[in-house]
């Protein structure tokens, strides 16, 4: 290539050579990226500190990029001030007296959760605590309890509002608004298929069910609950309405679960407020950090025109709209079994965007691909964060609980086609409610 000393090629086998060869080591998946980038500051006269410093600065100099810790903020004051107790008891109302019923109450509320945080590990993180020492107590299987508290994890990035949608907005400036309506259909069938996972492990193995709720109790669980259930209509509402964007609709959240946990239920003190605080720091500075590595690592692979390249061969294998929208799933799915989802992003929509619009793939539906794909990287290994999560909180290691991940995982297969298959699983609410959005 001329103007640089490295090919695209060679460029290519540095920047994952290093990447592939880090993670080997067990560097964690954010330092392998950027280390990964180093060398090539030696080889490439062209290219100095200050301009690679300047590139992932750029990364984190977006407006878009402030609703991430304000989101997990929100997740972390739910946990303190009692709202995700209250939305336990509606679960338990609502769907107890299922077969599993306390499995079943734990998708249910990854469904609540999913619609308020838009973190599949605060998501993780805090039904793994709630729901496995329970499960045991009522005899289910540790491998099953972990599987499902992970897996149901992960419709906190398809059901909005999504972290991952917000950088994919941002990204690829696709309508953040579009992406948060078309999310909605394909994330409740998933919560359905794994429900109905559910319903066929409970009655192989026997899990135990709760009574029936009464019409009252299920009143007074649904009363107790509704200001919490407010908030995923603030958030997607004003944003698909024009009243505020992504960030400050990320804003408001945070003072809404504010004020019901100081003023409304009056269940957080200073003392959890400031744990909330310290938790979502940490929490953000991860993610945060994965999106400057990855930004850096992402521009690397634009300035050596890697995926141009790429591109030119798989171009050429003349692949209609429904083998490019599998390609592409293929893709973020065997990314996302070694990177986290943003840098996944990152990284990979660009490249495979042009792909998409050969075939005239609507971008809110390319994305939905690519979201949906990438949400079973935080279950399956090595990557697999909220299956490490769940592993740890339960002391169990890994290998125990990935058969019943992976059965779970099947279904939620059969509707991630159905989302490639059918662009109208995607398109339909935001055709319906917001048909500017498209295209």
């Amino acid at each position: 290539m001329t103007g640089t000393v490295l090919s695209s090629g060679q460029a290519a086998m540095v920047l994952f050579g290093l990447f592939f060869l880090f993670l080997a080591l067990r560097v964690p998946v954010a330092f392998a990226l950027g280390l990964a980038a180093l060398p090539v500051l030696l080889i490439e006269p062209r290219l100095s500190v200050m301009s690679i410093a300047q590139e992932t600065f750029n990364a984190y100099n977006s407006f878009i990029l402030l609703a991430v810790p304000f989101f997990l903020l929100t997740a972390n004051l739910m946990n303190v001030g009692g709202i995700t107790d209250r939305l336990v008891r509606l679960s338990r109302a609502l769907v107890g007296h299922f077969p599993g019923g306390l499995a079943q109450i734990n998708v249910v509320l990854s469904i609540f959760f999913a619609g308020i945080s838009g973190s599949s590990t605060a998501d993780a993180a805090s039904q793994s605590k709630i729901f496995i020492e329970a499960q045991r107590k009522e005899g289910y299987d540790d491998s099953f309890s972990v599987a499902i508290t992970a897996v149901s994890a992960v419709l906190a990035v398809i059901i909005p509002p999504s972290i991952l949608m917000i950088v994919w907005g941002g990204i690829l400036t696709t309508s953040i608004g579009a992406l948060f309506l078309a999310g909605i259909v394909p994330g409740l069938l998933i919560g359905v298929a794994q429900m109905a996972t559910v319903h066929a492990y409970a009655v192989k193995r026997g899990y135990p069910t709760y009574p029936r709720a009464k019409f009252r109790e299920l009143l007074c669980a649904c009363a107790k609950a509704f200001p919490a259930l407010m908030t995923p209509g603030i958030i997607i509402g004003g944003k698909i309405f024009g009243w505020f964007t992504a960030t400050e609709s990320a804003a408001i959240a945070v003072l809404y679960a504010g004020v019901l946990s100081l003023i409304v239920y009056r269940e957080m003190d200073l003392k959890g407020l400031y744990a909330a605080l310290l938790d979502t720091g940490k929490l953000a500075g991860v993610a945060l950090f994965c999106v400057g590595t990855a930004s850096l690592f992402g521009w690397l692979l634009a300035y050596y025109k890697i995926p141009q390249a790429i591109l030119a061969n798989v171009s050429s294998w003349g692949m209609g709209f429904f083998a490019t929208g599998f390609f592409i799933a293929l893709v973020f799915l065997v990314v996302g079994c070694f990177l986290d989802a943003i840098p996944a992003i990152i990284i990979c929509a660009p490249i495979l965007a042009p792909l998409a619009k050969a075939v005239t793939m609507d971008p809110v539906h390319f994305a939905m691909i690519g979201i949906v794909s990438l949400a079973f990287g935080l279950v399956t290994p090595p990557y697999g964060l909220c299956l490490l999560i769940a592993c740890a909180i339960a002391g169990m290691q890994m290998r125990h609980a990935l058969k019943d991940t992976f059965i779970m995982l099947v279904p939620m297969l059969m509707v991630l086609a159905g989302v490639i298959v059918w662009p109208t699983l995607s398109l339909l609410l935001p055709g319906l409610i917001s048909p500017e959005f498209l295209r």
